[in-house]
């Protein structure tokens, strides 16, 4: 396996260019965004992805043709799905214990659910029911940090119990209906942000030479300060973020080298459990492959669907034209579910459906900003 440490030396400009003018353009956040495709504007690296879409949707002649392929899931887990109603279709063996708080439920209430569930003891995980991309998901430590939690949000959310395995994984899956054969097409492992320190910087410096750290720094001005004098023992590794999510600095590794019959297997015997769920993604966390492979034991902390990337293209080292490649072929296998579903009878969203569906969304989006 790659480690962090070998990644971040590759794009780490700091390294390279030393001090000169020269060196400073190419250590800026302009620089590292616009040669680094992980970082490029949603709407550059989505662009030709919409035309692959719409491709498929001539091809379906329904513009929401991927919501026939997940019919339990609200538009087949583009958007706007509901994170508890798809981890209660997961057999609970592979679910770490979750509550459902509805926003604005007192903090006692909230501690009474907690307890009640078996969740009495901290951390623990909070998230937005509906939600992507990290958005408010935060690691609750104590109940100082519950009640600020409680007064900052302002949606539905989820308490789960923290996972405190060492491997993160999101592994995409899929199957074809009517057939229990389940395909692995995707195994993303997940570094989150780090440091290592020398014994003399602190943790704001160590983070200012990193470009992936750096790009991070603003938030953590906002949300960690804190942290940011503490000085590491040289070689002290300092885990800065604990949530996986790309947006939060965590970095994306190919591991598609490590899928095989027994992997393939562990996730079948789940997947399968899943009714009328034949697309997306777990992310979840375990003790290691070897662990995996010859227990089937893991923890699904989110399941996504169509809306779920294949994590293993923002490996850095991984090629752009690749990248696109496989946003093809995944997008391929939805259409080919789409058409067995159709055949089948499932009917996909109107026009009308999607776009009032989008449309809720959209308004729904708007709410985490208001004050």
């Amino acid at each position: 396996m790659q480690t962090a440490e070998k990644i971040l030396e590759l794009p780490n400009a700091s390294k390279l260019a030393g001090t000169s003018f020269w060196g400073k353009i190419k250590r800026s956040r302009t620089w590292v965004t616009l040669t680094n495709w992980e970082y490029w504007p949603m709407w550059a690296s989505n662009l030709p992805l919409a035309f692959i879409v719409i491709f498929f949707a001539l091809r379906a002649r329904r513009l929401f043709f991927f919501s026939a392929v997940n019919p339990v899931i609200e538009t087949g887990g583009m958007w706007g799905e509901e994170k508890y109603n798809i981890l209660q279709r997961i057999p609970v063996s592979h679910v770490p214990t979750t509550i459902l708080v509805e926003k604005g439920t007192d903090y006692q209430v909230v501690r009474g659910k907690m307890i009640e569930a078996g969740l009495d003891e901290w951390p623990v995980i909070a998230k937005p029911n509906v939600g992507e991309r990290g958005f408010l998901v935060k690691k609750i430590r104590n109940e100082a940090a519950m009640r600020e939690y409680l007064l900052n949000n302002p949606l539905d959310f989820l308490v789960q119990k923290f996972v405190g395995e060492p491997l993160e994984l999101a592994v995409m899956c899929n199957r074809m209906p009517g057939s229990q054969l389940t395909t692995v097409t995707s195994i993303c492992i997940k570094e989150t942000l780090k440091v290592t320190g020398d014994g003399r910087s602190n943790i704001r410096q160590l983070m200012q030479r990193s470009d992936r750290a750096s790009l991070q720094l603003d938030r953590f001005e906002v949300e960690k300060t804190d942290i940011l004098q503490a000085i590491p023992k040289s070689g002290e590794t300092i885990e800065l973020e604990p949530i996986g999510n790309h947006c939060k600095g965590t970095m994306f590794l190919n591991g598609n080298h490590e899928i095989d019959e027994q992997l393939t297997s562990a996730f079948q015997s789940v997947f399968t459990k899943m009714d009328h769920v034949f697309y997306g993604r777990f992310d979840i966390k375990c003790q290691s492959f070897e662990h995996l492979r010859s227990t089937g034991e893991f923890k699904t902390m989110e399941f996504n669907g169509i809306g779920a990337e294949a994590g293993h293209i923002y490996d850095p080292t991984y090629p752009v034209w690749k990248k696109y490649r496989d946003i093809y072929q995944h997008w391929k296998v939805i259409f080919k579910i789409y058409q067995i579903q159709a055949a089948n009878g499932v009917a996909a969203m109107t026009v009308q459906e999607g776009i009032e569906r989008l449309r809720i969304y959209l308004s729904y989006k708007k709410s985490f900003f208001k004050p």
